[in-house]
């Protein structure tokens, strides 16, 4: 009896102790059966804890294992749940998962990441070892009601200059400018309405302007098709033929002138020599130097040969009314 009742201890003992295993294990979300590592390095990983949910595509696969200071550095091992894809290109955002200050951490592609520059900053900084995913930490419910209160202290200033600034003369003055600000409309409005004309009358000159400049684009074209026809027919051709024909024609032209232009040269060289020697004549002539000289100068010889010229007609005048006298024919 006694020997039965120590084994129905015993018994007890070991299912209590079991249950107490299994429950701790329970508890520390133990796998007996072993799990993959994941380690990702931070700045800072806020008020996350041990234990806390990792999440990949919004289905829980593992949990913060162990934390550890390395140089400036937290890095920060996860364990995976077996069979469990990892993104490519993984990144772990640490952020709060409920108000009541839970943490999970994140895994997700680089290229799924919102466009937040402070948080690709931090992973950009994180990035560099081999086997380490880079990390980076959202702001917390704490840090965000802190910005939240902030910022609702500097509208609640600007309200206060805002009321400070529109008082009823502030309030006169904007009424003021909004009357005038109307009026102005209406100004505007009529010189829109005059610009309006102004600029259908230019509408009208440009499509004016466009039909010319068509039409001289049309007889530009048709000058040019008149061109390749010409250039086609060899027209050009024989009309540059012409003008190199000209342009030799011109330097045979231009060579002739300059060879006359020598000739010339020399005549005037021959015509002073001429007019030197005749005003040496003309100076002798003068002076009454040799036969001729004298003969200008000498009015006896004029005489004499008057009288000479007259016997001569004489003479002549007999032989013409008597030419027997002077001569004789004889045929036999």
């Amino acid at each position: 009896m006694k020997r039965g009742s120590d084994f129905i201890v015993g018994a007890v003992m070991l299912g209590v102790t079991a249950a107490i295993v299994a429950a701790t294990l329970w508890l520390k979300e133990t796998d007996i059966r072993g799990r993959d590592e994941l380690v990702a390095r931070f700045r800072d990983v806020g008020n996350a804890r041990i234990g806390a949910p990792l999440v990949i595509r919004g289905v829980r696969s593992g949990r913060l294992q162990r934390m550890e200071l390395v140089d400036s550095w937290v890095h920060v091992r996860f364990s995976l749940d077996r069979d469990v894809a990892v993104p490519r290109d993984p990144v772990v955002i640490l952020n709060e998962s409920s108000v009541f200050g839970e943490w999970q951490a994140t895994v997700t592609e680089r290229s799924a990441l919102p466009r937040d520059w402070d948080v690709r900053h931090e992973l950009d900084e994180a990035a560099g070892l081999s086997g380490i995913v880079p990390g980076a930490t959202l702001p917390d419910m704490a840090q965000l009601t802190a910005v939240a209160a902030r910022i609702a202290g500097d509208v609640a200033s600007l309200a206060d200059r805002v009321d400070t600034a529109f008082d009823v003369a502030a309030a006169r003055e904007m009424r003021a400018s909004i009357k005038n600000f109307a009026q102005m409309s209406s100004v505007l409005s009529d010189a829109a309405r005059t610009q309006s004309v102004n600029l259908g009358e230019a509408a009208r000159d440009v499509r004016s302007g466009v039909r010319s400049l068509l039409a001289a684009s049309d007889r530009v074209r048709d000058v040019a098709a008149r061109f390749d026809s010409s250039t086609s027919r060899g027209e050009v051709r024989h009309i540059v033929q012409d003008a190199a024909e000209a342009a030799r024609q011109l330097r045979e032209a231009s060579s002739r002138i300059l060879r006359l232009s020598g000739q010339l040269d020399t005549a005037q060289a021959t015509l002073v020599s001429v007019l030197a020697h005749s005003d040496s004549v003309a100076r002798r002539l003068h002076a009454g130097e040799g036969s001729l000289g004298l003969f200008l100068r000498d009015s006896s010889v004029y005489f004499q040969t008057d009288s000479l010229l007259t016997q001569l007609r004489r003479l002549v005048s007999d032989i013409q009314s008597n030419p027997r006298k002077y001569l004789r024919v004889s045929l036999f």
